[in-house]
């Protein structure tokens, strides 16, 4: 599923517009990033927590001469399923 498809499922589910609904997904995906980008952990019930996560500096090797690559320290986005998720996605 992609933005679009899950933009007509949600009008479709609410009877909202597709535009109120591209906004207001918009408006929480900019809230979510926003929040995360500042370190902050964002926890949505029954769905899951999207979280920074620091990543220390290492050695890796570049894949075609060996050589070794220091790769600097940084910080990626990282999502947590809620455990009703999970379950949802094995039953």
């Amino acid at each position: 599923m992609n933005r679009k498809e899950l933009i007509d499922s949600i009008a479709n589910t609410t009877g909202a517009s597709k535009t109120d609904v591209q906004e207001i997904l918009g408006a929480a995906l900019d809230g979510i990033v926003a929040a995360v980008a500042k370190g902050e952990k964002v926890s949505l019930a029954g769905f899951g927590t999207f979280e920074p996560r620091e990543r220390s500096a290492r050695t890796g090797r570049n894949p075609q001469t060996g050589e070794p690559v220091q790769i600097a320290a940084s910080t990626a986005p990282a999502f947590k399923p809620a455990s009703a998720f999970k379950d949802a996605v094995n039953s």
